[in-house]
């Protein structure tokens, strides 16, 4: 998993996939025949081919009302973001504000068959363990997995159009930005967020 620091939103392909790396709790909304689906689900980047795939599963249920593999979806990907208070700002008069960064994956995802379906389960859950001393890892429990499959499906979604939109100040002064800037890195402040605090360092650098 990529730390805050090392973003890089300038960075395309890259940069979005660092974003879905680390950010892969998405929203996933579908304009299906019965009107707009909205689910919420854990996402992973694959690393084969160019530009940016991304894989992920839905119970069945859920799959099949978001008309899965034929209705046009959206992931949407939400980044770091948070208030910034007018009270920040060196100059003025200014109102206060919300930082943020989002991705909107535009798409018709690939519904795929029960083995890349358990493949996409392991890899997730892999995925997820890796970072813990004694992983957990899917192979402990292959039976008990391969029960539970069916009732999941896996998509692979490549996406026809990418709307990614960064708000973090760039278009303030750099007095102005130096202020939200230590507004966000104050501990004692109630609006702290050294994460975000440290996109906007990112973002400043490869203006």
């Amino acid at each position: 998993m990529l730390t805050h620091a090392e973003y890089a939103w300038t960075g395309g392909d890259a940069g979005l996939a660092r974003l879905v790396e680390d950010h892969p709790w998405v929203t996933m909304a579908s304009a299906t025949s019965a009107g707009l689906v909205v689910s919420h689900l854990p996402v992973l980047v694959e690393a084969a081919g160019p530009g940016v795939t991304v894989l992920g599963h839905l119970p069945v249920t859920d799959a099949e009302r978001h008309e899965l593999g034929t209705a046009e979806t959206v992931l949407i990907v939400q980044g770091p973001h948070g208030y910034i208070s007018a009270s920040w700002y060196a100059g003025g008069p200014y109102v206060s504000t919300w930082n943020f960064v989002v991705a909107h994956l535009h798409g018709r995802p690939v519904r795929l068959g029960p083995d890349d379906t358990f493949e996409v389960l392991r890899r997730t859950q892999d995925h997820f363990e890796s970072a813990r001393p004694e992983p957990y890892l899917l192979e402990r429990v292959p039976a008990y997995a391969r029960r539970l499959a069916p009732h999941v499906v896996g998509f692979r979604l490549v996406p026809d159009r990418v709307e990614a939109k960064v708000k973090l100040s760039q278009d303030k002064p750099a007095v102005d930005v130096d202020g939200v800037l230590r507004g966000l890195e104050d501990p004692a402040d109630v609006h702290a967020d050294p994460a975000l605090a440290a996109a906007m360092r990112l973002v400043r650098e490869n203006r």
